[in-house]
């Protein structure tokens, strides 16, 4: 068995993180209960919108015609689902209308890529099936390519592990009425069955379907009991959510030939499981269908931001043996060269102030120094890490150092500024600067930043060592950054959701934190702000949350 086979099946936290948070060293909106919305009888699993154009958005519902049409059954008539966008909640403005069709093929799932509306305006969606209206969806637009916009603001979240907890960060994002749309950064679902991470003792809410995720039925099934969730239904009803995959859309620590939680033996072929799983999240997603086999693509915010969106699982290569120097193979890739090209393209021709790049697994560098030899025996039995120590994560960009190299040399030889890495996985909060070599930070220049959510539930730190918050956690938090003077800031603890807000002048990132991601109706509060000043590539911490 390899050295990252013997990782505990999981990306809850990186072994880096949990290996230093071991060393020995001597409010926001108030929670309202919710009531189901009126779904009806046709639209049990709500409404969303997502991927908003300056002249359209894509919209999405998911119909059940008959009571054995659940998701996943492949069972259920054929039905004509038409749908209507509105300039008012009351629709005595329709502006866009049309009909769809709504089959077992597609589970049932519909959506309708809605052209020909105004950039930056607020409207509202239903859809209609015999009659009966589904819940209205508010969604908008985004500024014209060529609009100076004052800003441009999103929620951003990450990791929503239905057993571990309630999705309560939604809820939050869901009662804002000033963001312009939300990024799902990835891990919108997990594969495992139920009462494998967590265990069972600590399971908050049990999945559907129990059993671990292999088939299309297994992942429909899933994205549909998802769907289910009250503050969910509200986030999507209330926002356009622009998401993109990391690994649990398919299986932990998934590449493009498998898995760590995947054993071809006894589950099957890997490219089976994972078409399925593709199929699956396109169905249920508020994604255009036309990125079909893939998640990465571009969208423009006006003459603010270009948002550049990755999919850093469908083309790399198999992770390497935590501490190989196999991290350094210029014949491994994480990207693939088509998305690498893409990007670099993409990056250099951009005209906007901002260039913003969804990265679903972190980009900054991240090592420290030697572990005493007393604790490499209880951190290999958490996390199955080497019992020689561990230098880097090769699961996030650090285990494909020719990539990050080739990427941020582009940035550094072409003059690119105003690049922010957007960042979820590793279930902490961090907001970093990014050296073209980290080693000779700070005389190395940053040529980027990052700023990473933590997660909405999946266990952190404290979670797997069942300690209270903010205590074992310090002593490696003071490691990481005594050894990372990139990095500026890092939460090991919290759960919670972020929001980003573009000026031409900055780009700021608000962390959230909430009460308890056990606790339904859990309250959130400010951890910290964090900002990047045009022309910097620098990371200073900001007095409070922008109004």
């Amino acid at each position: 068995m390899t050295a990252h086979e013997q990782i505990s099946r999981r990306t809850a936290v990186t072994a880096v993180a949990a290996t230093a948070a071991l060393l020995p060293f001597a409010g926001a909106a108030t929670a309202q209960a919710q009531e189901p919305p009126g779904q009806g009888r046709f639209f049990l699993h709500g409404v969303a919108s997502g991927d908003p154009l300056p002249d359209g958005v894509l919209l999405w519902t998911r119909v059940t015609p008959a009571p054995e049409a659940t998701p996943g059954s492949g069972r259920g008539p054929a039905v004509k689902v038409s749908w209507q966008v509105a300039a008012d909640a009351e629709f005595t403005t329709v502006v866009a209308h049309g009909a769809v069709t709504a089959s077992a093929a597609a589970d049932h799932t519909v959506k309708a890529d809605v052209r020909g509306l105004r950039p930056a305006t607020r409207y509202h969606y239903r859809f209609t099936v015999d009659g009966e209206h589904s819940p209205v969806g508010r969604t908008r637009t985004a500024p014209a390519h060529d609009a100076a916009a004052g800003n441009v603001r999103f929620g951003v979240v990450s990791c929503a592990n239905w057993e571990s907890g309630y999705f309560s960060p939604y809820r939050h994002l869901a009662a804002r009425a000033d963001l312009d749309a939300v990024l799902h950064l990835g891990d919108y679902l997990y594969e495992y069955k139920s009462g494998e991470y967590p265990e069972f003792r600590y399971v908050v809410r049990p999945h559907s379907p129990a059993n671990e995720l292999l088939t299309l039925a297994d992942y429909r099934t899933r994205h549909g009991a998802h769907k289910t969730d009250l503050d969910a239904l509200a986030l999507h009803a209330a926002h356009p959510v622009i998401a993109m995959w990391d690994d649990h859309e398919f299986a932990d620590n998934a590449w493009s030939g498998g898995a760590v939680n995947h054993t071809p033996e006894t589950e099957g072929p890997w490219a089976a499981r994972m078409a399925a799983a593709k199929q699956a999240y396109f169905e249920w997603m508020p994604v255009r269908p036309s990125t079909a086999g893939t998640t990465y693509r571009r969208l423009r915010f006006g003459t603010l931001a270009d948002l550049h969106l990755l999919d850093l699982r469908s083309f790399r290569d198999e992770q390497a043996d935590t501490g190989s120097g196999d991290v350094d193979d210029p014949a491994r890739t994480l990207t693939g060269r088509a998305q690498l090209d893409w990007l670099k393209a993409g990056l250099e021709r951009s005209d906007t102030a901002w260039r913003l790049v969804g990265t679903s697994v972190m980009i900054s560098q991240v090592a420290f120094g030697a572990v005493p030899a007393h604790l490499l025996g209880p951190l290999a039995e958490i996390l199955g890490i080497p019992k020689e120590g561990l230098a880097v994560n090769t699961d996030q960009w650090d285990g494909y150092t020719d990539d990050r190299r080739e990427l941020l040399g582009h940035l550094s030889d072409r003059g690119i500024d105003n690049t922010v890495f957007l960042t979820g996985d590793i279930h902490m909060a961090w907001a970093n600067e990014v050296p073209l070599r980290a080693a000779t930070y700070p005389a190395t220049r940053p040529v980027a930043t990052e700023f990473v959510v933590t997660s909405m539930t999946s266990d952190n730190v404290d979670d797997i060592l069942h300690v209270a918050p903010q205590t074992v956690s310090l002593a490696g938090v003071a490691a990481i950054r005594a050894a990372n003077r990139h990095v500026k800031w890092l939460d090991m603890d919290s759960h919670g959701y972020s929001v980003i807000d573009v000026s031409a002048e900055r780009t700021q990132m608000d962390y959230f934190a909430v009460s308890d991601k056990a606790a339904p109706d859990a309250t959130s509060r400010l951890l910290r702000s964090y900002r990047t000043r045009s022309g910097t590539q620098q990371v200073e911490r900001a007095d409070g949350p922008l109004a």
